[in-house]
């Protein structure tokens, strides 16, 4: 083996991910070199300015029980930044607004029969009690979800989220994916059964500056706008090509979307290696982010249940962290996840706004166009992996097709859906381990 001091790992990408890992590596005293292909670290968890105050370019929160995230936190000494809240979830359906934030809420769901509504409830309480998901991965979610609950749940409340959120795919997607989504928000619950959810004060790309400076401070590098373009085989080690120059290095981790990652080695990785890599479909998301002058409501999390409206959520951010971090302001997120070619992804943010504003006007007949003071629009090419049925038989390893090429991604994340928790529970473990295999 190598000896520690004189390793030098390259890790593909600043997300939280390769964030994660190379602060568990340069605690070992590893050489690491993150390249970050953007201006920004953070990657899904970059920000951008309002009011001289960060904000989330994709809405964040963390679950009370996102416990990799926290012990981060803690040991960053952080803890005083988290804000955990209470938060008002609704659904909007037949052009009505529904409470959905505790049983009570439930229970008072007219939308369903009395009967669906006990059967709704108990679909979570069942769906939670599911320890071995190996079972549910030859099942779609809707063959599961009707199952469960019957067909009148399934129209009503599954179906479009289901539609809302994967399009034209939702009916690949596995019972897996949606059982964990059940899971997780059943454990980030009060002693009433109201929702509980954690932000960072500062936004979430305050947590990855934080773990910046500390991978810094460990003797880490972090270059950014360096898009690495390919990634060489030479002898026991590995020639990097990137936007910033060259390098050779003796460890890589990837933490890009796999066809990014099949990009980097094409040059010389089999051609079915490189199938494999391509083999897991991605969608983009779309998320226009409104800076109001007035409230829409008091939810902060409105699924939209309306197969007409073309997002699937409406998301009032300051309905969760207070308007008064971003003067007074009131920001709303309008969300869409979608093939990369399709045509709302390739709208600038004013004709998003022209396109979204009647439909928001249809659901708040209070809002008015000079209420917007500002929007933005943000899009992410590789947002949410497609995960289908027996989707681990999908999944790459860990280990590259030559030793010491690592891919850490988030299409890897599984049975849990990717998100910042997971994605800093991936990378640390990947550090660690690389750790322990470079020392003496």
């Amino acid at each position: 083996m190598t000896n520690n001091s004189q390793t030098h790992v390259a890790i593909i990408g600043g997300g939280f991910t390769g964030l994660a890992a190379a602060y568990e590596l340069t605690k070992q005293g590893i050489k690491v070199t993150v390249h970050e292909g953007e201006a920004q670290i953070g990657g899904l968890a970059s920000a951008f300015d309002v009011q001289g105050e960060n904000l989330d370019r994709f809405y964040h929160h963390w679950f009370t029980n996102d416990q990799h995230v926290m012990q981060l936190i803690d040991e960053l000494g952080l803890n005083d930044k988290v804000s955990i809240n209470p938060t008002n979830t609704a659904v909007y359906y037949a052009n009505n607004f529904f409470k959905l934030s505790t049983p009570w809420d439930l229970l008072n769901f007219t939308p369903l029969a009395f009967v669906d509504r006990i059967r709704l409830g108990l679909l979570a309480l069942r769906a939670r009690r599911i320890k071995n998901w190996q079972e549910l991965e030859d099942k779609t979610a809707a063959e599961w979800l009707k199952q469960l609950g019957g067909e009148q749940v399934y129209r009503v409340i599954w179906e479009p989220l289901l539609k809302g959120k994967f399009g034209p795919v939702a009916e690949q997607i596995s019972a897996v994916w949606f059982w964990n989504k059940l899971k997780l928000r059943g454990g980030s619950r009060g002693k009433g059964g109201e929702e509980r959810l954690a932000y960072f004060k500062g936004g979430f790309v305050a947590l990855a500056e934080a773990l910046a400076e500390r991978i810094q401070a460990q003797g880490g590098e972090i270059i950014s706008n360096s898009t690495v373009y390919a990634i060489q085989p030479i002898a026991e080690h590995w020639h990097l090509s990137s936007s910033t120059g060259e390098s050779t290095v003796d460890q890589v981790i990837i933490t890009t979307a796999l066809p990014i990652a099949a990009d980097m080695i094409q040059g010389w990785a089999s051609n079915h290696y490189l199938v494999s890599l391509r083999r897991i479909h991605y969608l983009a998301n779309v998320c226009l982010v409104l800076e109001l002058s007035h409230s829409l409501s008091d939810t902060y999390w409105l699924n939209v249940n309306d197969p007409s409206f073309p997002f699937v959520g409406v998301i009032e951010h300051t309905n969760f962290e207070c308007p008064t971090s971003y003067a007074g302001r009131h920001i709303v997120y309008l969300s869409k996840y979608l093939p990369h070619t399709d045509a709302l992804y390739q709208m600038s943010a004013n004709e998003m706004l022209d396109y979204a504003f009647p439909y928001l006007q249809r659901m708040f007949p209070d809002l008015q166009r000079d209420w917007i003071l500002d929007r933005h629009l943000w899009k992410a090419r590789w947002s949410q992996p497609v995960v289908e049925k027996h989707y681990s038989r999908l999944i790459p390893a860990e280990q590259g097709p030559k030793p010491g090429l690592h891919l850490c991604s988030m299409a890897q994340i599984y049975p849990e859906d990717r998100g910042t928790n997971y994605a800093i529970r991936e990378g640390r473990s990947i550090g660690k381990r690389l750790a322990d295999q470079v020392k003496i």
